[in-house]
């Protein structure tokens, strides 16, 4: 008789940590941020380069909000994973855990194990922060999922285009039943007739989807790594842009990275 051969999951990391979500539908909220490695999109105004690849060591907050990182080596298995997060759990502090990245869902097969188990230990709702152009991964997790923040890539901000993986995606969430809004990255350089398209995709899945609208922060020359400047809009672009969307959507907001203007993390 030949015995199983049982391989322990891993996920590669950035960082665990205790902060104050700064963006979309849960701004101001304290949650447990789980940060992975990798993503398969290259944005121009992204703040996150980092985790663009798997480094060989990832950090560990020991005590929420303290920073006091420990350092520890990629990849991280699915037993010490949750044990970390449970660390980070002191009752009634956190409102949610917030899977980001880099993107999430490119460790989708991992989260299918680590989500049942993380849920039942800590009793906090999961919230996915993703680029929202990965529809056939985000059907394997589903299941497991509270709330899902759906970045929608405009091309003319981000150089990416997905619009069909965007529709399929929203439209998965919204068919779950999965308290979902949608975030629109914009700048000086936004197309109108992006937003207008946008405002459509989100209609016809349903017209009482959030949309948030957010102000690229401008990153510092040492951090920019594409060649094409990316500046934040003005007032004027963004009252225009969120009249137009108004037009075919009931909730549309304008909220800038507010962890930011925090000095969080």
């Amino acid at each position: 008789m030949i015995a199983k051969n049982t391989v322990t999951p891993t996920a590669r990391l950035i960082e665990i940590f205790s902060a104050i979500q700064g963006e979309g539908l849960n701004v101001g909220t304290r949650q447990i941020f789980i940060r992975f490695a990798l993503c398969d999109l290259r944005c121009q105004f992204c703040d996150s380069v980092h985790t663009w690849n798997a480094p060989a060591s990832c950090r560990i907050e020991r005590s929420p909000g303290l920073r006091d990182f420990e350092i520890h080596s990629n990849p991280v298995s699915l037993p010490i994973l949750v044990e970390w997060v449970e660390r980070q759990n002191v009752p009634s502090l956190h409102d949610s855990i917030s899977l980001t990245g880099g993107e999430p869902l490119l460790h989708a097969p991992f989260l299918t194990q680590f989500l049942p188990e993380v849920r039942a230990i800590t009793g906090l709702p999961i919230y996915l922060e993703t680029g929202g152009h990965r529809p056939e991964q985000l059907a394997i997790i589903l299941p497991y999922l509270d709330s899902v923040g759906m970045d929608l890539k405009l091309p003319s901000v981000s150089g990416e285009s997905h619009w069909q993986e965007h529709a399929k995606f929203l439209q998965l969430c919204h068919d779950s039943y999965l308290n979902v809004f949608v975030k629109i990255i914009v700048s000086q350089n936004t197309d109108p007739a992006e937003l207008e398209r946008s405002a459509l995709l989100v209609a016809e899945v349903s017209p009482d989807i959030s949309v948030f609208l957010q102000p690229v922060t401008p990153l510092a020359v040492s951090e920019q790594f594409s060649s094409i400047p990316v500046f934040a809009p003005t007032a004027d672009q963004v009252l225009t842009w969120q009249a137009l969307m108004k037009g075919f959507l009931k909730y549309v907001r304008v909220i800038p990275q507010t962890h930011k203007m925090l000095n969080q993390l």
